[in-house]
């Protein structure tokens, strides 16, 4: 694998610069990507260690991980544990990819996306009640124990939370339904890195994710349509207010 000739840091010394101590994380990836889109980096190549990127962005290594996490799911790093990160591809491969991520940026794209999602989700949500079976709704059943389990446990819970909403899109039984509605998820998921958990709001998830499974269970298409579009909308409203920079809950991601 191609990697920096010379010092990695000294290699990209001078071509990064500062960003704000409070800068979003969207600003460190855009930094990145930047740098990455000149031309400059060969595909394969290993980048410097989170810290040497930290100092040189001088911005925190939180900053810097939930950058590159996000730059991951986008498919422009690739993360090998206990190896480094690495570009994935060149130029003319990640262009298409920059605009995947200006999607995430500014309030408007976010409102957008939310849209989509919530569409998508309820659309899910209706098809998953015609068509689950009682043992088809197992691993829904596992993920809402886990997410009441670790109310406190915040990371725990969203995956969890995330868990449940990818199953239920899989019971809807539309492959390309699927796909798309992952894809969403995956650009709306730089704000939940950053959330602040409360554990008032993961108590108001349970109870919505309780709902919809209930209508699951009875297979009641309008009740899931119902209990998903509330659901939605409060989910909505808190991935909204942590793209505009207040204090959301922890359900950004379902």
């Amino acid at each position: 694998m191609p990697t920096y000739l010379n010092n990695p840091a000294d290699e990209l010394r001078g071509t990064l610069s500062p960003v704000p101590a409070r800068t979003p994380t969207a600003a460190v990836a855009s930094q990145l990507l930047t740098y990455f889109t000149s031309g400059g980096v060969e595909p394969g190549t290993r980048l410097p260690a989170e810290r040497q990127l930290a100092q040189m962005l001088g911005t925190g290594r939180s900053a810097v991980r939930e950058a590159l996490a996000a730059l991951e799911i986008l498919g422009i790093v690739t993360v090998r544990p206990g190896s480094g990160t690495y570009l994935s591809g060149g130029v003319s491969e990640l262009l298409p990819r920059t605009l995947s991520w200006g999607l995430m940026l500014g309030e408007q794209n976010t409102q957008d996306l939310i849209q989509i999602r919530s569409t998508l989700e309820i659309l899910a949500a209706e098809l998953a009640a015609t068509r689950a079976t009682p043992e088809s709704l197992d691993p829904l059943r596992v993920h809402l124990d886990q997410m009441t389990r670790h109310r406190n446990d915040f990371p725990a819970f969203i995956e969890a939370d995330m868990h449940f909403h990818q199953d239920v899109a899989a019971l809807a039984g539309n492959v390309a339904l699927s796909g798309v509605l992952q894809s969403v998820r995956s650009l709306l998921r730089i704000w939940v890195d950053r959330s602040v958990a409360r554990t008032f709001d993961a108590d108001v998830a349970v109870r919505e994710h309780q709902r919809l499974l209930g209508a699951l269970e009875s297979h009641d298409p309008a009740a899931a349509r119902a209990a998903m579009t509330d659901h939605m909308h409060t989910a909505g409203e808190r991935v909204l207010a942590q793209a505009q920079g207040s204090s959301p809950g922890i359900d950004a991601q379902a």
